[in-house]
């Protein structure tokens, strides 16, 4: 799968931009707040159908203007596909497969598999347990239709539970049989959910520590730990064991909606114990770690996405990454960097296609390279 060629109009600072891209390596190089992680958002909303960086849609309507509208053609196999997607101030967003709308958003998750590494990746550290749950379910959701589908379910019928509590409170009356009627959903998507979330950590650690490894020249130790309450006690027994705290605090305290992930380095907590380059090269290796296990489920290599990367790292971890994804195991990737004389030269050492693009008043390219 290739992004031929990219189109915006209006979106956040760009007013029109038009772009062809090399079927390898595309770099953006700028000083910052030029836009370069605009372009790469971009690329971003025609795969999940919605900004990383800001998901209100509306928000990314380029400041003066009352719509955006951005386009994509890609390539499969053998096949051209054009993605696009529009919003105009109090409309509903228009996303449309070669111009033909979706009637459901999630229909649409998974065709274009994509994988971002950026600076806002150290929520997965410092954050809390919301945003780890956030990132097993996109890469989860993008090779897996019913997983998405009962997440969705699973998401509404929690909020059903947390009002039915709430209800209870304020009426100074329980039901327990109306209670149940919800409990007997929860417990059927959260189970089917946390067996897939258990198998895919299970798959993926030792994809993550093959790559943690090559990055760091082989000098540290690293692991990876699902933790959920259905662990070790059914979802049904949890839901029943919790009963009169749930009502006290009026939600739902058990569920895989409390599960987390945790990080070690050498058997101490990566977040106390590790220096920003190995905080920055645990979550680079969990991001490539993803990339492969979507090629192997899906037989497609996602797009890589890579924002800013190199701040806080070495040199030498800097070429290992470089040359690491320029070999053939992947596929189109994207780079932003403030640094071209770096950037440059690494790419000139690997001898592989790619087209180095610079951004300040207008986005000019500079350089193309197909040794």
């Amino acid at each position: 799968m290739e992004l031929k060629s990219l189109s915006l109009l209006n979106y956040r600072n760009f007013e029109e931009l038009k772009l062809d891209f090399s079927e390898k390596i595309n770099c953006f190089i700028g000083n910052n707040g030029v836009g370069k992680t605009n372009i790469l958002d971009s690329i971003y909303f025609l795969s999940f159908c919605k900004s990383w960086l800001n998901p209100i849609d509306s928000q990314n309507i380029r400041h003066g203007c009352d719509y955006f509208m951005i386009k994509g053609s890609f390539q499969f196999t053998d096949i051209n596909e054009t993605i696009s997607c529009g919003l105009k101030t109090g409309k509903k967003k228009s996303f449309k497969r070669n111009g033909k709308e979706y009637s459901k958003l999630s229909d649409h998750i998974g065709l274009i598999p994509l994988v971002t590494v950026s600076p806002y990746d150290s929520d997965l550290i410092a954050g809390g347990s919301e945003e780890r749950r956030r990132f097993i379910d996109i890469i989860i959701s993008q090779f897996d239709k019913d997983y998405l589908d009962k997440l969705v379910k699973y998401n509404k019928i929690l909020l059903q539970r947390n009002h039915l509590l709430k209800q209870f409170a304020s009426n100074g009356h329980f039901d327990k049989e109306s209670l149940e009627i919800w409990d007997i959903q929860l417990v059927t998507h959260g189970n089917a959910l946390h067996q897939k979330r258990g198998e895919y950590i299970k798959n993926i650690i030792p994809i993550f520590n093959k790559y943690y490894s090559y990055i760091s020249s082989e000098n540290e130790r690293v692991s990876l730990e699902y933790k959920s309450q259905l662990n070790d006690v059914g979802f049904e027994t949890l839901l029943s064991n919790s009963i009169d705290k749930d009502r006290i605090l009026q939600y739902t305290t058990m569920g895989i909606h409390k599960d987390d992930l945790s990080f070690y380095l050498s058997s101490h907590p990566l977040k106390k114990n590790a220096s920003q380059g190995q905080q920055k090269t645990y979550l680079i290796a969990l991001k490539l770690a993803q990339f492969d296990y979507i090629k192997q489920i899906g037989g497609i290599k996602p797009i890589l996405l890579f924002d800013d990367i190199f701040d806080k790292l070495d040199a030498d971890r800097v070429k290992q990454i470089i040359h690491l994804v320029a070999d053939n195991n992947f596929g189109q990737i994207f780079i932003t960097d403030t640094n071209k004389e770096r950037l440059d030269r690494i790419l000139k050492e690997i001898h592989i296609a790619y087209k180095l693009f610079e951004i300040n008043d207008e986005i000019n390219e500079v350089s193309e390279d197909f040794e």
